[in-house]
């Protein structure tokens, strides 16, 4: 079987995003996964500009194709931080977690914190 090259299809994501807010109740709903979306853009950003399929992707993780399929899309499973750093690795990256001060007050924001985030 020949060596399919990675075409990736353009996507104004932003456009999509103005069209959609416009529906109802898509705002909330999106506002509840933002972060979620936010984690697949980025993956998604990640292995276009490593040029890869998902075939080579899931090569390289020593998985499947289906399980990068699944990664890369939103759905019940959360991925472990392994998995990810098994993704990153694959498509030439690294993976960063932060803690930020949150903007949202919170129990234990009311109180005085012996620590800072970050």
């Amino acid at each position: 079987m020949a060596e399919q090259k990675y075409r990736p299809v353009a996507h104004d994501h932003d456009a999509f995003l103005a069209r959609a807010m416009k529906r109802k109740g898509f705002a909330e709903a999106y506002a509840e996964r933002a972060d979620e979306y936010k984690l697949v853009r980025e993956l998604l950003a990640a292995r276009a500009k490593a040029g890869l399929t998902q075939e080579q992707v899931a090569a390289s993780m020593g998985t499947t194709k289906s399980a990068v399929s699944r990664l890369e899309g939103l759905g019940k499973h959360s991925p472990s931080v392994e998995t990810l750093k098994k993704y990153a690795r694959a498509v030439g990256c690294e993976v960063e977690v932060r803690l930020v001060p949150s903007s949202r007050p919170t129990r234990a924001s009311t109180r005085q914190s012996l620590h800072d985030c970050g």
